[in-house]
C-alpha cells in the first residue's frame, strides 16, 4: 500500500511532465511547400487560405528570369515543389526528366482551362504542366513625353529617348522582338535573320538605360523611363500607380506567353503541390489572381467573373486580328545555342 501511495504522490508531479512530453511528440511539424516563382505572381490572401485550409506552409522564392531559373537549378538547387517557368522553358525541363508528370485524378479544376489556349499551348494535354497566367509583351510609354508615338518596335530608334529606355532582360522576348520587327518568327532558326536581329539589337541597346524585368514597372510609373518593352500585366500594375501609361501591341508583331504550374521530379510535397495548382484553377480564385496580379489566367470559367474593365481590356483579351500576329515562343532544342549567342554578343557591345 506504501509503494502504491508512493506512486501516486509522484504522479503529482511527474504525469503533467509526461503530458507535456506526448504532446510535443504528437504534434507533427506542418508540411512546407516550396514554390519558385516569379516577383508578386500569387495574391497572399490566397497562399493564406490555402495555409489555414491544408495546415501548412507555403515558403516563396523568386527568380527574374527563365534562365536564371533553369541555371540555378542545373546548378543544384532543390526542394521545390511548384515551379512557374515559361511554356518553352518547360518543354527543355521535361525533354531533360526533370519533371514530374501530373496526376489529373488530383487536379479536376483544370477541366476550366481555355480549350482556345490549349490549341496553341507547348503541353496542350497538360501531362506535365498546367497553364498558370497569359501575357502578351508590347510596349509602353508615357503619352504626355513620348511624341508622336506608334505602335511600332521602330519606338526603340528614337534618339531623343536616349537613356530613358529599357528592354527585357529576357534572351527570347528581346531578340523576338528584334526578329518581328524585321519580319521574321520569333522562333527563327536561321543564322542570317538571327545575324540581322544581333544588329538591330547592338543599335537599340545604344538608346537603352539598360535591359531590365522588374524595374521597369516602378521605373515608368515614376517617370524615370519614358518608353519601356514589357509584359501586360506588369503593365496593367503600373498603370495603377500612374494613369498617363499607355500600353500597345507592336504592329509587327509581339510574344505571348505562358508561365505554366510544374512539379519538379524531387518535390517533396508533391501531393500538397497538387492540392496547390487545383486551388489555383477553381474560377472564383483564378478571377481573384487575375484582378490581383494584372495577368490573365486561362481559366475559361473565370471569365465571366471578372470585373468589366478587364474584360473589356484588350491588352488581356486582344482582338482577333491583332492576335494573328502572335507567336508563341517555343524550345528550339540544340538551335537554342544559336540564340545564346547572339545574346551574349548583344548584351557584350558597347
Amino acid at each position: 500500500m506504501k509503494t502504491i501511495q508512493m506512486l501516486l504522490r509522484a504522479g503529482t508531479r511527474v504525469l503533467p511532465a509526461l503530458l507535456v512530453l506526448a504532446g510535443v511528440a504528437q504534434a507533427a511539424p506542418k508540411p512546407t511547400l516550396h514554390i519558385y516563382t516569379w516577383a508578386d505572381y500569387i495574391k497572399p490572401e490566397i497562399v493564406e487560405r490555402f495555409e489555414k485550409e491544408h495546415g501548412c506552409k507555403v515558403v516563396i522564392d523568386t527568380f527574374d528570369s527563365n534562365e536564371a531559373m533553369y541555371a540555378k537549378l542545373k546548378a543544384g538547387a532543390s526542394g521545390y515543389d511548384i515551379i512557374t517557368p515559361s511554356s518553352y522553358m518547360v518543354k527543355m525541363l521535361e525533354d531533360q526528366g526533370m519533371l514530374l508528370p501530373l496526376d489529373h485524378a488530383k487536379l479536376p479544376n483544370i477541366k476550366n482551362v481555355d480549350p482556345d489556349y490549349r490549341k496553341i499551348a507547348v503541353d496542350a494535354d497538360m501531362h506535365h504542366s498546367v497553364p498558370y497566367m497569359l501575357t502578351n509583351t508590347g510596349i509602353a510609354y508615357l503619352k504626355n513625353r513620348v511624341k508622336n508615338p506608334e505602335a511600332s518596335y521602330a519606338m526603340f530608334d528614337r534618339p531623343e529617348l536616349k537613356g530613358r529606355v529599357t528592354m527585357l532582360n529576357d534572351m527570347r522576348e528581346t531578340v523576338g522582338a528584334a526578329l518581328k520587327f524585321l519580319g521574321y518568327s520569333l522562333n527563327t532558326t536561321d543564322e542570317k535573320q538571327l545575324a540581322e536581329a544581333k544588329d538591330l539589337l547592338i543599335r537599340w541597346k545604344r538608346n537603352l538605360a539598360k535591359f531590365e524585368n522588374e524595374q521597369y514597372k516602378s521605373g515608368i510609373a515614376s517617370g524615370e523611363f519614358l518608353l519601356v518593352h514589357g509584359y501586360s500585366g506588369d503593365i496593367l500594375q503600373a498603370q495603377t500607380e500612374n494613369e498617363g501609361i499607355e500600353f500597345v501591341l507592336p504592329k509587327e508583331g509581339y510574344s505571348v506567353s505562358c508561365d505554366d504550374l510544374v512539379i519538379p521530379k524531387d518535390a517533396r510535397e508533391a501531393a500538397l503541390a497538387h492540392m496547390f495548382i487545383n486551388m489555383l484553377h477553381d474560377p472564383k480564385v483564378a478571377a481573384e489572381n487575375t484582378e490581383f496580379i494584372s495577368y490573365l489566367c486561362p481559366n475559361k470559367a473565370s471569365y465571366e467573373l471578372l470585373d468589366e474593365e478587364i474584360r473589356k481590356n484588350a491588352s488581356l483579351f486582344p482582338p482577333a486580328g491583332v492576335r494573328a500576329k502572335s507567336e508563341v515562343i517555343h524550345d528550339l532544342g540544340p538551335d537554342n545555342q544559336k540564340y545564346i549567342k547572339v545574346w551574349d554578343q548583344v548584351k557584350a557591345a558597347q
